[in-house]
């Protein structure tokens, strides 16, 4: 069926709306701020075969896994005849959806007329999933360490709660209520999905619907493969280190090797580390989505992602490695060797399109968590954020101060007044880090400081700060960025640490962390003397 150019663009962006008011709701409904204010989530609609038709802003990082959760849950029931009304669905397996078990993917089969047409689909962080530490931990060795792994699951059956599935994740968790809203907020999102696709449906008729999508899928393709065809053909490679796969552990070496052939593009990431010890891992599908993100950055940015992107990209792990964990490896720090991944994609790519390439950011998610005791409701909480980076500089402007890492996307910081208001915490600066951002013709971005101070006692705080080893580095003669910092100050002593799994924080103890800056790009050399002028009058730089 053939379906004319003008009713094709306004299905597209019916789906791309039907997404934005999921993930409207989810926010609207949601119980804790890492979901209503840091915005840790991600929602999809997708076709009756798991294909995504419409995206809302969220976390790029989840996009890709969301459309592995519809897969590995119908693979495991024997195909879609299990889906009915009513179903809701949810997995978390790092080793079938590649991130940590706190993210919690969430999905409705969508019917119409009686039939399966689609997928309404929502991925976010819980809080709390019983692991052995509050929150998440820092340390952990093994996966059952970590909290609840839940293979796909049954949360509803048509239309009714499986109460026992829902008794075992609220029972499981220091932070019920927490759990018991926020998968709910999830669900609701999901049910928007559904009522808004039937509508799209009845207006326009589901042949309609499907060729549009089937023609979005293939302007998609099309483009990719354009887009790919335009670079030089070759093999491009970078390599870096993280600091540590844990508090005391080793360095984590990645490696990238970027295949362009025609219009076909290949990440190879052998060389990489063995899967770690510690929790620096995650499942091949989580590394197929940050890969996927890095093509998307520097490849036909502009263009949505749809069922029909990616066809022309291939990824490469080794098996075991740290992209590709195995049981029993602990996954809770999934992201820092994907967003350093990403990042070396882009410095591997430059010497082949320079004018697109930015320099080196610090691509991790720089995370502060405090748990402990409320004495205001004698109740336990945890507050979890990840903090600003700076990003690089580009041939024609200067990074961008304190923006969240490549993988973080929409991520948002946690506002002072929300964590005064809900955490015996208070925040004594918020500020730019001045002269954080490396030098260049182009300045890198600048990272952040943030100071905390702990208003209660049993209180422990966890840190997790990287890319010291590999900072954000600087191209084509600009300098590198300044690397992270944590210092904790109590009773009196002063630690600086990077990685630290519940430390003590006492009342009165200050948390000082300063995140790094964003490569600059070009030699500082050429650096407009007014765009120098402006960096001092600004703040930016001290001299």
């Amino acid at each position: 069926m053939s379906v004319d150019p003008v009713t094709v663009e306004v299905i597209r962006n019916a789906f791309m709306s039907i997404a934005s008011q999921m993930n409207n709701n989810l926010a609207r409904s949601a119980y804790t701020p890492i979901i209503y204010e840091m915005k840790d989530c991600s929602v999809g609609l997708f076709d009756a075969e798991g294909r995504l038709v419409g995206q809302a802003p969220g976390l790029p990082i989840f996009l890709g896994d969301l459309e592995t959760a519809i897969r590995v849950t119908t693979e495991h029931f024997g195909g879609t005849d299990v889906y009915q009304p009513g179903d809701v669905y949810a997995v978390n397996d790092s080793y079938l959806v590649g991130s940590h078990l706190n993210d919690v993917s969430v999905f409705s089969p969508i019917f119409f007329g009686g039939e399966l047409v689609g997928f309404g689909a929502t991925k976010a962080h819980w809080m709390d999933i019983g692991a052995k530490d509050p929150g998440q931990a820092m340390d952990g060795t093994e996966i059952y360490q970590e909290g609840y792994r839940i293979g796909p699951t049954q949360l509803y059956r048509a239309g009714e709660a499986v109460t026992g599935v829902l008794d075992f994740l609220t029972r499981n968790s220091r932070l019920p209520r927490s759990v018991w809203g926020d998968m709910h907020a999830q669900i609701a999102a999901c049910r928007t999905g559904e009522r808004e696709f039937g509508k799209l449906l009845a207006r326009f008729g589901r042949d309609t619907v499907e060729a549009a999508a089937a023609t979005i899928f293939e302007q998609s393709e099309r483009l990719d493969r354009d887009a790919v065809r335009q670079l030089p053909d070759g093999q491009y490679e970078a390599s870096g280190d993280l600091d540590s796969w844990g508090p005391g552990g080793d360095p984590v070496h990645v490696a990238v090797r970027v295949v362009i052939a025609g219009d076909e593009l290949e990440i190879d990431l052998a060389g990489s580390s063995p899967q770690t010890p510690g929790c620096m891992n995650c499942g091949f599908s989580q590394t197929i989505s940050a890969a996927r993100l890095a093509f998307k950055f520097l490849v036909n940015p502009e263009v949505p992602v749809t069922g029909g992107t990616f066809r022309n990209v291939r990824v490469v792990a080794p098996p075991r490695s740290v992209f590709d964990a195995r049981e029993p490896a602990a996954c809770q720090y999934y992201y820092p060797h994907l967003g350093l991944m990403i990042d070396l994609f882009i410095k591997a790519l430059a010497p082949a399109i320079p004018d697109r390439v930015v320099a080196g950011q610090p691509a991790d998610a720089m995370n502060i968590l405090f748990t402990g005791t409320d004495p205001s409701t004698g109740e336990q909480f945890v507050s979890g954020e990840a903090t600003a980076v700076g990003w690089g500089a580009y041939q024609g402007g200067d990074g961008t101060n304190a923006l969240i890492n490549y993988g973080g996307g929409d991520l948002k910081n946690v506002p002072v007044e929300v964590q005064e208001a809900r955490y015996p915490i208070r925040v004594h600066r918020y500020a730019l880090r001045v002269d954080s951002g490396g030098s260049g013709r182009w300045r890198g971005g600048l990272g952040i400081e943030r100071e905390y101070e702990v208003l209660a006692d049993n209180v422990t705080v966890s840190t997790w700060f990287e890319r010291t080893r590999t900072p954000g580095w600087g191209l084509f003669g600009g300098e590198a960025g300044d690397v992270t910092s944590v210092t904790i100050s109590t009773n009196g002593q002063t630690r600086d640490v990077l990685k630290v799994n519940r430390h003590p924080a006492p009342s009165g103890s200050r948390i000082l962390v300063a995140t790094g800056g964003g490569g600059g790009f070009g030699d500082p050399g050429e650096r407009d003397a007014e765009a120098h002028r402006s960096d001092i009058l600004e703040g930016y730089v001290s001299s």
